[in-house]
C-alpha cells in the first residue's frame, strides 16, 4: 500500500466518523447545561466539574477533528492487521453475532423484554426517597442541645461539664469540646441556652465491632437525656452552612410569620404537637421565643417629684450601677481598653440589693432605689427573631433513619388543616437543607425538556435526518433502566448528586447510540452500491445480513466507548474515605446506565434500524441512504 492510498484511507475513515464524533461532544456538553444552572451549595459543589469537563470536552472536539487525523497518518503505518487477526475481537463476535440473531429473529420478545424492563425501572424511581444532598461524613460530631431561656451562666458550665463527661465515656469519642453562648465576636448572636459541643471521633480502625456513626450518635442521645434539654445532632460544616444559607439550624426548620410573639409561640407549639410521632423526625423542638427573664425598672414619677429628683438621675444611677460608666481608658502596649466601674456580681445578681442600691438627693440624702422606682422580674422574649420585616418563630428538627423528602411530605400533610386555619397575618413557610431541595427541583425540571431540545438538534445536524435523530435519542430513556436498578438496589435516596450522575450519562448514552448508527448508514450505502437502491434487487435477507455486519464488523469501537466510561467509572465503588459518600450517588448511574444504554444500542438498535429499513424499502420502494462520509 503505497502513501497515498493509505492517506485517502484515514482521510475516508475521519471523515465517516469526524462528523459524528464532533456532534456527540457537543452533545455531552449541553447535557451539562442543568448543571451550569444549579445555585448555591449545589451550584459551588457542582460548578467545578460541569466546567472542567466542558473544557476538556470543547478542546477534545477541535482536536478529533483536527490533530487526530495527522496523529493517524504518523503513527499507522507498516503491515495492518484486520479485525479478524484479532483473538479478542474473534471472541467478542463470536459471543454477540448469535446474540444478535436471535434478536432480530425474536424481534417482538426482544422489544417486549426492553420495555418491559423499562416500566420496571420507573416504579422503582418513583418509590426511591429524596434529599437535597447526600450526607457527607465529615468525621466529627456536633452535639447542639437547647435549654430554657433563662438558664444561669453557672448552670449551663455544670450542664457543659456533665455532657462532656458523659460524651467522653464512649469508647469511640477522641475529644470533646462544648461552648455555650456566643463567642467573642459580631457575627454569633447564640444565646446563652444554645450549646455547642464538637465531638472529634478516633479513626475508624479503633471503633468497636460492626458499629456505625449514626449508631454512636443514638447511644450518645440516649445517655444525654437531661430534663429540661433538647438533644440536637449535626455536623460542623453543615451546620455553619444551613445556618449562613437558611438561618436554620437543623437538617428542617418551619418558620412561623407573624405580628405578635406570644401567639406565634403558641403556634409553633400547636405544629410541634402535630409533627410529634412521625416516622423519621428526630430533635424536635420549637425554638424559644418567650421566657426570657428581664430586671424591670419602673420610675415612679411621684416619688422622684417629692424627693426633688429627675428621671435622668434614677438612670444614672442605674446604669452606673448595673450597667456601668466607663472610667478612663487603660493604654498596654499598642492596645487600649476602658476601664468599667459597676456594682459586683453579687449584688448584681441579687433582686434585693438592687433594691436597697443608693441614690443621692439634693435634700434628703442617699435613698434606697426602692423608694423611687418599682423594681421586678419581668418575662419577656428571649431573643427576637425577624425576617423580611416580619417576626418569626421556629420549629426545628433533623431527619434521621428515613429521607428527606417522605419525611417533610408527611409533614406537611398533618399541618395542611391547621395552616388553612391560621390567624389572618400569620403564614409558614418551610426552610433548611428542604428549602435547598425544592429550589434544586425546580431548577433541574426547567432546564431539562430544553437541554433535550438542544440533544435532539445536534443529533439533527449530525444525521441531516429526524428519524436518525429520534432513533439516536431514545436511548436516553433506556439509559434509565441500567440507573434506576443501581441506584435503587444500593439504596441511595434522589438527590441533586444523583441528578448529575444521570444528566452526564445522557451524553455518553447518545455518544453510544450515534456511533452504532454510523456504521450502520456504512452498510447501507455498501449495499447500495453493491445492489442498487431498489426493492427490485435489494431483499430482506439482504438487508438482515448488511444490518448485521455494520453491528457485530464494527464492535470493537463501540465496545471501547462503552469501557472507557466504565474503567473510569467503577473504581469509585470501592473507594473509601471522606468524599466518597457523596461521589457513589454520582456514579452509581453512569455505570448501571452506561451498561443498560450498550447493551440496548448493541442489540435493539440494530433490530430497530432494520424495521424502519424494510418499512422504507416495502412503501417506497428504495433505502434512505444518509451521507455519513462527509
Amino acid at each position: 500500500m503505497t502513501t497515498a492510498e493509505r492517506i485517502r484511507i484515514i482521510e475516508a475513515s475521519c471523515k465517516q466518523v469526524g462528523r459524528g464524533v464532533f456532534f456527540s461532544t457537543l452533545i455531552i456538553v449541553a447535557s451539562f447545561l442543568p448543571v451550569f444552572m444549579l445555585e448555591g451549595q449545589e451550584g459551588k459543589l457542582f460548578g467545578p466539574l460541569a466546567w472542567t469537563k466542558t473544557f476538556i470536552l470543547a478542546i477534545d472536539a477541535v482536536l478529533a477533528v483536527t490533530l487526530a487525523p495527522v496523529l493517524i497518518s504518523f503513527f499507522l503505518k507498516g503491515k495492518l492487521s484486520s479485525d479478524d487477526r484479532n483473538p479478542l475481537n474473534r471472541f467478542l463476535e463470536r459471543v454477540y453475532r448469535p446474540i444478535l440473531n436471535w434478536c432480530i429473529t425474536w424481534r417482538k420478545t426482544t422489544i417486549g423484554i426492553n420495555i418491559i424492563a423499562l416500566l420496571i425501572s420507573i416504579p422503582l424511581l418513583l418509590s426511591l426517597g429524596s434529599e437535597f444532598m447526600p450526607p457527607l461524613d465529615e468525621g466529627t460530631i456536633l452535639f447542639m442541645p437547647v435549654t430554657l431561656p433563662d438558664v444561669s451562666n453557672s448552670e449551663t458550665k455544670q450542664l457543659l461539664q456533665i455532657q462532656d463527661r458523659i460524651i467522653k465515656s464512649i469508647p469511640e469519642v477522641k475529644n470533646v469540646l462544648g461552648k455555650a453562648g456566643r463567642a467573642n465576636t459580631a457575627t454569633d448572636n447564640s444565646p446563652i441556652n444554645m450549646v455547642e459541643t464538637i465531638v472529634l471521633l478516633k479513626p475508624t480502625s479503633e471503633w468497636r465491632k460492626g458499629i456505625k456513626k449514626e449508631d454512636i450518635i443514638n447511644e450518645l442521645n440516649g445517655k444525654l437525656q437531661i430534663p429540661g434539654v433538647v438533644n440536637g445532632w449535626t455536623q460542623p460544616i453543615i451546620n455553619r452552612i444551613n445556618m449562613l444559607s437558611t438561618g436554620i439550624r437543623t437538617d428542617v426548620g418551619l418558620k412561623v410569620y407573624g405580628q405578635n410573639l406570644d401567639t406565634i409561640y403558641s403556634l409553633s407549639n400547636q405544629m410541634k404537637q402535630a409533627l410529634q410521632g412521625i416516622n423519621g423526625v428526630k430533635d424536635l423542638y420549637v425554638d424559644p421565643i418567650t421566657g426570657g427573664k428581664y430586671l424591670d425598672i419602673q420610675v415612679n414619677k411621684d416619688a422622684i417629684g417629692r424627693y426633688g429628683l429627675s428621671v435622668d438621675d434614677v438612670n444614672e444611677v442605674v446604669e452606673s450601677a448595673l450597667g456601668g460608666m466607663n472610667i478612663t481608658p487603660t493604654i498596654e502596649g499598642r492596645r487600649r481598653f476602658s476601664v468599667n466601674l459597676r456594682l459586683a456580681q453579687d449584688y448584681r445578681s441579687n433582686l434585693e440589693e438592687i433594691k436597697r442600691t443608693l441614690v443621692q438627693t439634693m435634700n434628703y440624702g442617699p435613698i434606697p432605689l426602692s423608694s423611687v422606682a418599682d423594681i421586678k422580674i419581668s418575662d419577656g422574649p428571649a431573643m427576637i427573631q425577624s425576617e423580611n420585616a416580619l417576626l418569626r418563630g421556629t420549629v426545628l428538627f433533623n431527619v434521621r433513619d428515613r429521607d428527606m423528602g417522605s419525611t417533610v411530605k408527611e409533614a406537611q400533610d398533618r399541618l395542611n388543616t391547621m395552616v388553612r386555619s391560621l390567624p389572618k397575618g400569620y403564614f409558614i413557610e418551610w426552610s433548611g437543607q428542604y428549602e435547598n431541595l425544592i429550589r434544586a427541583e425546580h431548577t433541574l425540571k426547567l432546564i431539562l425538556p430544553i437541554v433535550l431540545v438542544i440533544i435532539f438538534g445536534c443529533l439533527y445536524f449530525a444525521f441531516h435526518s429526524i428519524r436518525e435523530a429520534f432513533f439516536s435519542l431514545i436511548s436516553i430513556p433506556f439509559a434509565l433502566i441500567g440507573g434506576a436498578y443501581m441506584v435503587y438496589f444500593f439504596g441511595v435516596h434522589l438527590s441533586v448528586a444523583v441528578a448529575v450522575g444521570f444528566i452526564a450519562l445522557f451524553g455518553i448514552a447518545v455518544e453510544t447510540g450515534i456511533v452504532m448508527v454510523i456504521y450502520l448508514n456504512d452498510a447501507m450505502q455498501q449495499l447500495v452500491v453493491l445492489k442498487g437502491n431498489s426493492k427490485v434487487t435489494i431483499t430482506k435477507e439482504d438487508l438482515r445480513i448488511y444490518v448485521m455486519n455494520g453491528a457485530v464488523k464494527r464492535l470493537r469501537p463501540k465496545l471501547m466507548t462503552v469501557c472507557v466510561a466504565l474503567f473510569g467509572l467503577v473504581p469509585v465503588l470501592w473507594a473509601t474515605g471522606t468524599g466518597s459518600d457523596v461521589m457513589l450517588p454520582i456514579v452509581l448511574p453512569m455505570i448501571g446506565g452506561v451498561l443498560t444504554s450498550s447493551t440496548h444500542i448493541l442489540l435493539v438498535t440494530p433490530l430497530i434500524f432494520l424495521m424502519v429499513k424494510e418499512y422504507e424499502l416495502r412503501k417506497h420502494g428504495k433505502l434512505e441512504v444518509l451521507e455519513v462520509k462527509e
